[in-house]
């Protein structure tokens, strides 16, 4: 017997207008289908997002047939099997409630053989509307609890166990969705119920490890001896197999690996995986396992106390970004864009990513992919920027939902931390009623964090839970924005502060798990969504996309304290991305030049969820905005970064990895034609992850010639060349060269090749094509520095040819933004 999918086409309805019915696809989502058959304009375009409100203040019915044939009615049980129902669902079959759903994140299953009848079956789904639900628990809350008012449009959300962002954020478009956005299966069940696989690690003193498989299983014919068999293929194609007894509930198979193959985060080793299938009667639960050790340290030290992660005995510098959910509309997520956003990820050199707490919990191709690439997750639960209920109802809905998703998840190498939060208990000062009743609201809060420590720490004791982010450590419930002896930070004085990027130097986080700063979407992302006459920033379309009450200010206000104003409405989106780049280049390079003090860097945020101006590195189209390439350089494993500070100018090189390298390279103090002012070698032996000064000079020499020129340092690292730059002042009071730019673009064997030269020094050179194709291409360098008669050739890669990349191409650079 086979399991069945009911996946596909499905019938949908509304409840409060039948005339409105359309095909809807599952796994999918209500806004999808209403825009595929052109009953809703798309909601990213324009300022469409108003005229599509309406979706959400309708209930929905989903409905299909199906066939039940006489193999499946003759299992003893048939399980049907639900995940991410979107969110107050009422599920009934051939005219009987079969289930009711109220929680997005949890799984269903329920034994629905006795309605099934031969033949011809309906299924009806009836998703509710989440905006009544929502207020209706809010009125019945025993005392006031706030909900993220400034980022949901639609309030108390935080009743509702559905992903926060649905209603709105402040990168985020409001669409209150509801759909099912996992496959919907109807399991034949003879013999034996499989319900989970998990494995345990035990590692050894001689480098050996047992892999143990725990298996829970219900048997339905008790009378039978029921075999699991229980496979494990090493990555080699090397294969162990057991078949053991079902004797109770769970049963174990271990295997011993005299020499296992260890998985590493990317930039630190390989990524092999081995794969657990365990069968029993015609159920199969296949996973693939990285063998690894690891922790987090946080013990004491001489600066406070230490958040250092630790992947088999060696220290990582954690380097990445958070991440929130793939598309607005669930339907849109496709595992082709899980993988473009991941692998772009890497390619940016991270090895880690923050699943963000006002999200979801990903869908199980995130994870799979962060496996094979080696990006450490660090998983927040949840619950972001409100204040949530402690009532009893709450927290038992709550535990089996954590309880769920632990045992889901916990299997992944990647997996790194369960983080209870985001900025929850930061949260408890932001609202009246919590701060004029802070004891009140710590107890309501402590009260939840309990239960999912708790249960955090009963399904999975390999990894540890973190509370909150920010914070400082257990029962810590002060504001860990601004300590950089222990925990992790958020750091936002700049962005919402207005402080300037000088800022950043000003303090030492151990692991800043949250820091950024907007910029626009490029000109061809703009285009996605904004009519010609609607390209300005203060426009409808513009402030529409741009979900920060102050966001577009706050850019134009930086502009003028960095740089000369902008010539026109594309050097100002160009100019933005610089500004951007510089601020998140700037924080990393500081904190990465004081390893091991500050052990982690993720900023905010990777992606963008619809065309919007954001905080993001790659845009919604998949572009990348010049922050993503200089993420590339400042996340590499080998850096040198310019310090300036105690009156000395120095250059630090570092190297993450745990191998010794030899260093070699020169300073360049260059004016602005290009010429030579002075130059100093550089030649060191870097230890293992090291961090060290190899140059410095005396801040009174440059002063002494301010404005007349730039630095700039190229180290050659194990065959890698990088570089980088330090101006003395503010880029507006730089007398910088007007360069003249040449392009030449030519296809050498298959590959678009572009060379770009100049006759003066440029900087931030960003080549940018549009054309089609151009969403899905990319050029492997950019917003980089030319020198005169140093040229730079970059490949383009995408399904384009160089005639198409010529005719397309627009070369932006600093000096000519103005």
């Amino acid at each position: 017997m086979t399991m069945l999918k009911l996946d596909g086409q499905w019938q949908l309805t509304s409840l409060m207008d039948a005339s409105i019915v359309a095909p809807i696809t599952l796994p999918g989502d209500v806004h999808s289908a209403l825009l595929a058959a052109d009953i809703i304009p798309d909601p990213y375009l324009g300022c469409n997002e108003t005229k599509v409100q309406w979706v959400g203040e309708h209930d929905w019915v989903l409905e299909k047939t199906f066939i039940a044939d006489a193999d499946l009615l003759s299992a003893k049980a048939v399980d049907l099997i639900l995940s991410m129902v979107d969110t107050m669902a009422e599920i009934v079959l051939n005219g009987e409630t079969i289930l009711l759903c109220s929680n997005m994140f949890r799984h269903y299953r329920r034994d629905v053989r006795p309605y099934l009848c031969n033949g011809e079956n309906t299924l009806k789904i009836t998703l509710k509307r989440a905006d009544i639900e929502a207020k209706a628990r809010a009125e019945r809350l025993p005392f006031p609890v706030p909900w993220a008012v400034g980022n949901n449009q639609i309030p108390h959300m935080n009743t509702l166990r559905k992903t926060q962002c649905h209603s709105g954020w402040d990168w985020g478009i409001c669409l209150l969705v509801s759909g099912i956005y996992d496959s919907i299966r109807l399991q034949p069940v003879s013999e034996v119920r499989l319900q989970q696989v998990r494995s345990t690690q035990q590692w050894h003193s001689d480098g050996s490890c047992d892999v143990t498989a725990i298996i829970s299983a219900e048997q339905i014919s008790p009378d039978n001896d029921a075999q699991i068999e229980c496979c494990l293929v090493s990555p080699d194609g090397e294969r162990m197999s057991q078949s053991v007894a079902l004797t109770g509930t769970e049963v174990e198979c271990c295997f011993r690996m005299a020499q296992p193959k260890r998985w590493w985060p990317a930039g630190y080793g390989e990524q092999p995986l081995y794969t657990l299938t365990v069968t029993t009667d015609a159920q199969t639960i296949e996973k693939r396992l990285g063998l690894r050790e690891l922790y987090l340290e946080t013990g004491e030290d001489d600066v406070g106390a230490a958040m250092t992660f630790v992947v088999n005995d060696k220290a990582i510098m954690a380097k990445g970004a958070n991440w929130i959910p793939l598309d607005a509309m669930p339907g849109k997520q496709t595992p082709d864009h899980y993988r473009r956003l991941l692998e772009d990820a890497k390619a940016a050199n991270m090895n880690m990513i923050r699943v963000w707490g006002g999200g979801m919990y990903e869908r199980d191709t995130f994870y799979d992919l962060c496996d094979e690439l080696g990006l450490l997750v660090w998983q927040d639960l949840m619950f972001s920027c409100a204040l949530y209920p402690s009532t009893p109802d709450f927290l038992r809905d709550v535990e089996q939902e954590i309880t769920e998703q632990v045992r889901r998840l916990s299997d992944h190498p990647s997996l790194a931390l369960w983080c209870g939060d985001n900025e929850v208990i930061g949260a408890i000062n932001w609202y009246p009623e919590s701060r004029s009743n802070r004891e009140k609201y710590v107890v309501n809060y402590d009260r939840l964090s309990r239960v999912l420590q708790e249960v955090v720490e009963r399904e999975d004791t390999s990894r540890r839970f973190w509370a909150s982010s920010p914070c400082n450590g257990e029962l810590d419930f002060g504001d860990a924005w601004h300590d950089d002896n222990k925990g992790d930070m958020h750091f936002w004085d700049v962005w919402h502060s207005g402080k300037s990027f000088d800022a950043y130097s000003s303090i030492k986080p151990r692991f800043c798990s949250e820091f950024g700063y907007q910029s626009w979407p490029s000109l061809p992302t703009v285009k996605t969504f904004a009519s010609e006459e609607e390209w300005n920033v203060t426009s409808p379309t513009f402030e529409q996309h741009q979900k920060n009450s102050r966001g577009n200010s706050i850019i134009t206000e930086m502009f003028t304290r960095y740089f000369r104003f902008p010539s026109d409405f594309s050097q100002m989106l160009y100019l933005s991305q610089v500004q951007q780049a510089l601020a998140i280049k700037t924080a990393s390079e500081y904190w990465r030049a004081n390893k091991p003090v500050c052990r982690g860097i993720l900023y905010w945020q990777l992606n963008d969820c619809w065309p919007v101006s954001s905080w993001s590195s790659i845009e919604y189209t998949g572009r990348w905005k010049q922050l993503h390439y200089h993420a590339k350089r400042f996340f590499a494993q080998q850096l040198a970064v310019f310090v300036d500070e105690e009156n000395t100018l120095r250059l630090n090189v570092i190297n993450d990895e745990h191998r010794c390298l030899a260093a070699k390279g020169q300073v360049t103090w260059y004016d602005w034609h290009g010429e030579v002012i002075d130059t100093w070698p550089i030649e060191s032996m870097l230890g293992e992850d090291d961090n060290q000064v190899v140059w410095q000079c005396d801040r009174n020499v440059i002063n002494e010639r301010k404005h007349e020129g730039f630095f700039h340092a190229v180290v050659e690292c194990d065959g890698q060349t990088f570089t980088n730059m330090w101006f003395d002042d503010a880029y507006k009071r730089l007398p910088l060269p007007k360069a003249n730019i040449e392009t030449k673009v030519e296809e050498v064997d298959g590959r678009v090749m572009v060379t770009l030269s100049a006759d003066k020094p440029a900087f931030f050179v960003h080549p940018e094509f549009d054309g089609e194709g151009g969403d899905t291409g990319r050029f492997d360098d950019s917003s980089v520095t030319l020198l005169p008669s140093q040229p730079i050739t970059l490949e383009y890669t995408g399904n384009t040819s160089a005639e198409q990349v010529k005719a397309g191409l627009t070369v932006y650079h600093l000096a000519a933004s103005y």
